[in-house]
This record gives structure tokens, C-alpha cells and sequence, in this order.
């Protein structure tokens, strides 16, 4: 009677390493060293409650104190092996750490480490959550737990093995229980069943398993309760209303819905599911299809699977700011049901790819076929009457169908450069804000051309009065373009291109007075007076020259600042010269010491 009351935890304790569940490496381990007598004086068993720790340190401690030991496989019948078996022999001393903290605690202990064992040929200490010690109880069992005597082993186990100090691991052999998978708790509880004479079903085992989360102690006290609950029948239906879970028909039913786009079923269910707390309900639902990838449902794509799967871990996120549990889960539903339209979506295009590669029609350009032969039979109508004049008729049809081709290569630039042009408006106005006749001029004469490649590139056309303002404001000029376009910006201008492109149409003596007669340009430039005669004397042997002079190192080579094509005899270039600062006595000793490879003169407004 009393045997039938025990807990299932007790009444099943392993008794052998062979017994043990999930520790196969552990148990081969300390096998290997009590058959080989390769002991070590103390041990530090780590890892989840329920996993095995407290077990392994009892079956270690009998295998090492039976009349035939150290052995791996305990007699279990000689009074040492019975004794221990009980939890009665004198030289196995079990200490629970957690009410036993204290140095003085310790330093009972460390008096009992300096006699022999009464009966055995060990005195064997168990000392059980051994993180609990304090720091002054850890600092006493130092020693001691590094040398103790001959016949004395230490066994340490603990849930926490970052709390104990580095001393305490670096005397011990650690071993690491992992954590019970599911498959050998499931395992373990249909061997206990089946000697109990419980009938059960194996969906139940699992929920019950994945309840216990990998402690195998805390499974057993949950299938105790079960068999209480279900009247020695452990089925889904009682072990879910036991554990207040979410039963797996009732998911099935809820992703049928939302496979036929029944919004009104799943509005009910969520109403349903308003009874059980959402958090724990997302992660049945995980489970749940966790469970259908592994039966490989044809439903359950694997691409609708991670879809779901993210819409549940983005939902888990919400707890943490507590958000609504019955809103969250009216979220997580209908993200699933929009995200059975990208499916619809995802077939299209791989149905579009097959009749591609098939090549098959495509239903898309069909529109555009039309238009051809309407136009065909035009031709063929009309070449028997009247073949000369209208042959030349369908000739501009192709042109106009080409024509809207090179349309959006025009475009794209400007698109494209609408942020440049932008930058450009600001540095007028930034130079205006600085000069307002500096700015004016800028803004009148000078135009944007391009900026590619950190070069800035304008058009300048201007006259005598303003290239002045320009010659002489070109180093603010210069700063405000690092500012706005870059530091490493460079500057490059361009000739007027007004005469020029007047010039081309006739070859004739006429465009000199055409050159000359606008009012708006500048008669006094000598180089928009040589332009025309030297595109008349080489239209065809030579190639024009380039109409881009680079200003980027001017500034810092000391040949000027220009902001327009200045004339190397211009005298306003050599107010801003710098190469006879170069021929100081200080810069040149300067150049001595600090061996200087550059030098980089600026001019400053």
C-alpha cells in the first residue's frame, strides 16, 4: 500500500547508469572511470532541474562504496548497496546547500572529512545546490575540496554554475546535463504507463512532454495529476483542460477556416480563444505547426510556414509592452488570412514562369498584337492599285512606334538630376545671402550643366563687369561648393555655348554679323570672335576643340581663380598668384625642415 502511494518520481528513480534517461555520455563517462579506477576527488554535476543530477551523484556514490567496487554496474544486493539504496549509510553524507549556507555549516563538514569511513572505503559528500553557499563558505571548502584526504570524495550539484566562484570550478570535473528531449520523455512515460496499467494516448504523452520542458521530474508530477484527472485514462481532451491548453483538433479547425477565407469562423474562434491566456496560446499555435511541417501537410508550404511563423514571433513581441491579449490575437489571424493572398500571388508568377520556358502565349502583350495587322492589311490593299505613293504612307508608322522608345532615355537624366540642380539653386542663394551683386551675377551668367563624379561642371557667359565680381568672390565661390557638394568637390566651366550653336546652320561669311548683332552678348570676347573662323577654316580635317577648361587645381597651384575661360595675360589672374610666396626665404626654409612634398596655397576673402 505504502509502494502504491508513491509518487511516480520516487517509485521510478533510476537505479543504474543504464537507467538513466538522455545522459548517455555522462553515465559512458563515470563508467569508463569506476572501471578503470581513474577517480577524481571531487565532481560538479550542472544542469536543468529534473535532468538527472542528484540521481547520478547516488547511483556514483553506491558504485563506488558496494563491497565490490569501484564498479560501474553496483551488485545492488550486499548491505553497503542496500544501505545506500535506502539512504542509511553512515559514510554517504547528503547536504542541501540552500539551509545549510553558512562557514559554520562548512566547517562542520570539513571536521567530518578528517576521520576514515566507518564501513566503506569511501566517505562520500553530496552537496546539493551548491551555488547557495556563501562567500565565506566557499572560501572554507577551498582547501579542502582541492586536497582532501585519499578516501574522501566530493560531489557537487547545482541548477546555477555561473554563481560559483572560479575557484570552486577549476578543482572540480564538471559535467553538463542537457536538457530530456521529448522523444525520450515520451519513451520513458510509455515504460511507466505500461507498468502501471494506464491506458493513454500518444498525442497526450507529447503535450504533457512538451509541458514538462525537458524536466523529466516535472513531467512525472504533471502525468501524476493526469491519471488523477483523466480516471487512469491520460487522453488530449483531460490533459489540455488539466494544463489549460488549447486542444490540437480545435487549431486544426481554426487553419481550416482561414484556409477557405471564412473571416465569420475565425471572428467565433477568436472569441473562443478569449478564455485562455494569449501568450500561451501562441505558442501552441508554433507547436501546432511545428507539428505540420514535420507530417510534411501538402497545406503547409514552407514558405507559408515561415510567413506564420514570423507573424507569431512578431506577436510575442507585443506581450512585452503588454499589449492586449484578445487584440493580438485577433492580429495574428488576419495577417495569416492576407498572407494566403501572397500565396495566390507566388503560384501566378511560378505559373507565368512555366508558360515562358513552355512558350506558350502570354495573355499580357495580347493587347498590343492587334495593332499590327490592322495596319498590314492597309498595305496589302492598297500596293496592287497604287504602289508609289502609297508605299510611302506606312513608312512613318514604324517611326511613330519607335519614337515613344527613346522618350523615357530622355527623361531619366532629368529625373536623375533634379537633386543636383537643387543643390545648385542653394548654392545661389547662399551666394546671393553673402553678395548680392556677386549673386546676381552668378545667377544670370553662370548655368548648370551637370555634376557627376565629384565635377561640378557650369557654363559661363560672362561679361567684362561680371567676370570681375567672379574673379574676385571665386574662393567663396569655392567654399560653398565643398560645403554643399562635397569637400572633395571639383569645379569645371564651360564656354559659352550661345554663339556656337548659331554658327553651325550656314557656312557662309554671314554668321560673323550674326555672331555680332545680338544685343545680349558680348562683343569684346576675343575668344567668341575666334570660335567662327576656326570652325570655318577646319570644319572637315580637324576635330573641334574641347570646350571644357578644368579649374579644379587652379587654387591650389597658384595660376588664379577664374570662375569663367580668362586669358593667361589678364591681370586680375596676377593679383591672385601664388608662386612668388614660394620664393620666400621663411617658406622655403620651411620646405628644408619639414621636407615637404606639396604645397597647397588658398586664398582667403
Amino acid at each position: 500500500m505504502n509502494e502504491s502511494s508513491q509518487v511516480l518520481a520516487r517509485k521510478y528513480r533510476p537505479e543504474s547508469f543504464s537507467e538513466l534517461i538522455g545522459q548517455e555520455t555522462i553515465s559512458q563517462t563515470l563508467s569508463l572511470a569506476l572501471d578503470s579506477n581513474r577517480l577524481s576527488h571531487a565532481y560538479l554535476f550542472s544542469g536543468l532541474r529534473g535532468s538527472g543530477k542528484t540521481s547520478t551523484a547516488r547511483i556514483f556514490a553506491k558504485a563506488l562504496i558496494c563491497e565490490q567496487g569501484p564498479t560501474s554496474n553496483a551488485c545492488g544486493v550486499c548491505e553497503h548497496c542496500l544501505m545506500a539504496k535506502e539512504g542509511r549509510h553512515i559514510d554517504i553524507i547528503e547536504m542541501d546547500a540552500a539551509s545549510s549556507r553558512k562557514i559554520d555549516d562548512i566547517r562542520d563538514l570539513i571536521e567530518h572529512t578528517k576521520y576514515k569511513p566507518a564501513a566503506g572505503k569511501y566517505k562520500i559528500f553530496i552537496i546539493d545546490e551548491v551555488h547557495m553557499l556563501t562567500k565565506e563558505a566557499f572560501n572554507a571548502l577551498l582547501k579542502t575540496l582541492e586536497e582532501p584526504p585519499p578516501y574522501v570524495k566530493f560531489i557537487l550539484a547545482t541548477t546555477d554554475p555561473l554563481k560559483l566562484p572560479a575557484t570552486i570550478l577549476s578543482r572540480t570535473q564538471h559535467f553538463r546535463f542537457k536538457r530530456i528531449s521529448n522523444i525520450n520523455v515520451v519513451h520513458h512515460l510509455q515504460h511507466i504507463l505500461q507498468l502501471e496499467n494506464i491506458t493513454y494516448e500518444d498525442a497526450a504523452l507529447d503535450i504533457l512532454a512538451r509541458s514538462g520542458s525537458g524536466s523529466l521530474r516535472d513531467t512525472l508530477t504533471l502525468l501524476d495529476q493526469a491519471i488523477i484527472y483523466s480516471k487512469n485514462h491520460v487522453d488530449v481532451q483531460t490533459v489540455t483542460d488539466m494544463l489549460g491548453l488549447v486542444d490540437p483538433q480545435f487549431l486544426e479547425t481554426v487553419f481550416t477556416a482561414i484556409f477557405n477565407n471564412d473571416r465569420e469562423a475565425v471572428l467565433g474562434y477568436i472569441q473562443e480563444l478569449e478564455d485562455y491566456e494569449a501568450e500561451m496560446v501562441v505558442d501552441e499555435l508554433i507547436a501546432f505547426l511545428k507539428e505540420r511541417l514535420y507530417a510534411q501537410d501538402g497545406r503547409y508550404s514552407i514558405l507559408l510556414l515561415e510567413r506564420f511563423f514570423r507573424i507569431l514571433s512578431d506577436a510575442k513581441s507585443l506581450f512585452s509592452i503588454n499589449a492586449d491579449g484578445s487584440f493580438v490575437l485577433s492580429m495574428i489571424f488576419f495577417k495569416m488570412l492576407e498572407a494566403l493572398k501572397v500565396k495566390e500571388i507566388d503560384q501566378m508568377i511560378e505559373s507565368l514562369e512555366i508558360q515562358i520556358s513552355s512558350g506558350a502565349p502570354i495573355p499580357v502583350p495580347q493587347p498590343a498584337t492587334p495593332v499590327t495587322p490592322q495596319a498590314k492589311p492597309k498595305v496589302e490593299q492598297q500596293t496592287p492599285a497604287q504602289a508609289t505613293p502609297e508605299q510611302q504612307k506606312p513608312e512613318p508608322i514604324p517611326e511613330v512606334e519607335k519614337a515613344p522608345e527613346p522618350e523615357p532615355a530622355v527623361q531619366e537624366p532629368v529625373i536623375n538630376d533634379a537633386k543636383e540642380r537643387a543643390l545648385f539653386e542653394q548654392l545661389i542663394k547662399k551666394i546671393e545671402d553673402r553678395s548680392i551683386d556677386l549673386g546676381v551675377c552668378f545667377k544670370e551668367q553662370i548655368t548648370f550643366v551637370s555634376y557627376a563624379e565629384n565635377i561640378l561642371t557650369w557654363e559661363s557667359c560672362a561679361d567684362e563687369e561680371c567676370k570681375k565680381q567672379l574673379k574676385h568672390g571665386y574662393s567663396v565661390i569655392k567654399q560653398f561648393v565643398r560645403e554643399i557638394f562635397g569637400f572633395e568637390t571639383q569645379i569645371k566651366a564651360q564656354k559659352c555655348s550661345k554663339p556656337t550653336s548659331q554658327t553651325p546652320p550656314q557656312q557662309s561669311p554671314v554668321p560673323e554679323t550674326q555672331v555680332q548683332t545680338p544685343q545680349n552678348e558680348v562683343q569684346d570676347q576675343s575668344h567668341v570672335q575666334q570660335q567662327p573662323s576656326q570652325q570655318m577654316a577646319a570644319p572637315e580635317n580637324s576635330e573641334p576643340a574641347p570646350q571644357v577648361s578644368s579649374m579644379t587645381e587652379e587654387s591650389e597651384v597658384g595660376t588664379g581663380s577664374c570662375v569663367t575661360n580668362c586669358s593667361e595675360s589678364d591681370q586680375s589672374t596676377k593679383e591672385f598668384d601664388g608662386q612668388a610666396i614660394l620664393d620666400e626665404p621663411m617658406i622655403q626654409k620651411a620646405t628644408e625642415l619639414f621636407e615637404a612634398t606639396k604645397i597647397t596655397i588658398q586664398n582667403k576673402v
